[in-house]
């Protein structure tokens, strides 16, 4: 007795620290995912997300300005000056240096021997001076590769570009593309699916164990064994690469689910409620409107959850029943796949358009979650 008592504690850590650990490797992936998508290019090619709150170092190459154009003359000597980066961007430099090879040669405000009488200085607000000999300052300007601490710079911009931008990076299409095939192909599967659990949950009938096997059946076949004949047969009747033709196949996909957990909580309903309404009258009809449907909302959203997250998310059915070459009908997933063959190292932009297609699933998830275990235990306890 004691070394169970012992074990229960040690199995409450064990739960504990693994649950801890799942949403650690959930949470932390998101949060890198939503900070990421507020940062610029350069940001967050030059540090992780979890250094976007703190100045990070970077050095990028400069040149001054067009010396034809700016130079003044000083006695013997030409001078030009400027500024490689704004004054008002906080913009802090630590070592800069003229040639590729040693980038961190010189301090703020030392000067740099450029031979001949050519000189240039750089100062710590990143203003320089650069002089020299008629034949020295021309031409292009000078390359300056600094050091600097760049402040955190957080942006709207990518959000502007991806939702208003009206660029083919604009995902404003298909995100409703998205939402005209989740919709619907969330919608029909639980309407088929409430009446067909309803029967084979209350009504008696022949062959009735047999298609609950079946069902059962179904839940472990792949579905990609039924993609393309299911697609000749779509083609065929004239619905394929169309939206009819992915919500009907949402739909068959997602049926089996739907019944099987549906029935197992209609099943587990109080019997003398279904009674007592038979004895004062009612029809299966009105039973199943007026009593099944009211009691059975828990694991009616359980399902709409599974299966608006599994459409939200789905990539292949969409592909094979739905995008064409126009490009009409692209959905989030594949317009995110081909801003990864196409911008791929412009990773704010895949950030921010991998977040934008989070948010909806996440804010469904988070509306309806406290009815999800109650779905999910249907009929596991009598």
């Amino acid at each position: 007795m004691d070394n169970i008592a012992g074990r229960k504690p040690a199995l409450g850590w064990a739960v504990n620290i693994s649950v801890i650990l799942i949403v650690a490797l959930w949470i932390f992936p998101t949060l890198g995912l939503l900070v990421s998508s507020f940062r610029t290019a350069d940001q967050i090619s030059s540090s992780g997300w979890w250094k976007a709150f703190f100045p990070t170092e970077q050095t990028d190459r400069y040149r001054t300005a067009d010396p034809d154009e700016a130079r003044v003359a000083e006695g013997d000597l030409y001078v030009v000056e400027g500024r490689i980066f704004e004054a008002d961007q906080g913009i802090e430099l630590s070592s800069w240096g003229t040639s590729a090879r040693d980038v961190s040669a010189y301090a703020p405000g030392d000067t740099a021997d450029l031979g001949d009488d050519g000189q240039i200085t750089v100062e710590a607000d990143g203003s320089y001076r650069w002089s020299g000999t008629d034949e020295q300052v021309s031409g292009r300007g000078e390359r300056i590769f600094a050091t600097a601490l760049i402040p955190p710079e957080f942006t709207l911009r990518n959000y502007d570009n991806m939702l208003f931008g009206g660029t083919s990076d604009s995902i404003t299409k298909a995100f409703f593309n998205t939402v005209t095939v989740t919709i619907p192909a969330t919608i029909i599967p639980i309407l088929f699916a409430a009446f067909a659990a309803y029967a084979l949950a209350w009504m008696n009938f022949p062959g009735r164990a047999i298609l609950i096997a079946a069902i059962v059946a179904l839940l472990v076949v792949p579905l990609q064994l039924a993609l393309i004949p299911l697609l000749k047969l779509h083609l065929s009747i004239g619905i394929g690469k169309g939206y009819l033709g992915v919500w009907l196949a949402h739909t068959g996909f997602g049926l089996p689910l739907a019944i099987y957990l549906l029935r197992n909580y209609m099943a587990g309903l109080p019997r003398d409620i279904i009674e007592n309404a038979r004895v004062d009258g009612a029809t299966d009809f009105q039973i199943f409107v007026r009593i099944i449907l009211p009691l059975s909302f828990p694991a009616l959203a359980s399902f709409a959850i599974f299966q608006f997250l599994w459409t939200w998310n789905d990539l292949l059915v969409a592909i094979v029943f739905l995008v064409d070459s126009s490009g009409d009908t692209t959905v989030m997933t594949r317009h995110i796949v081909e801003l990864l063959g196409t911008r791929g190292g412009n990773w704010e932009v895949l950030a921010t358009a991998a977040f934008v297609s989070m948010a909806v699933p996440l804010a469904v998830f988070f509306f309806m979650q406290r009815y999800l275990v109650r779905g999910l235990l249907a009929g596991s306890v009598k």
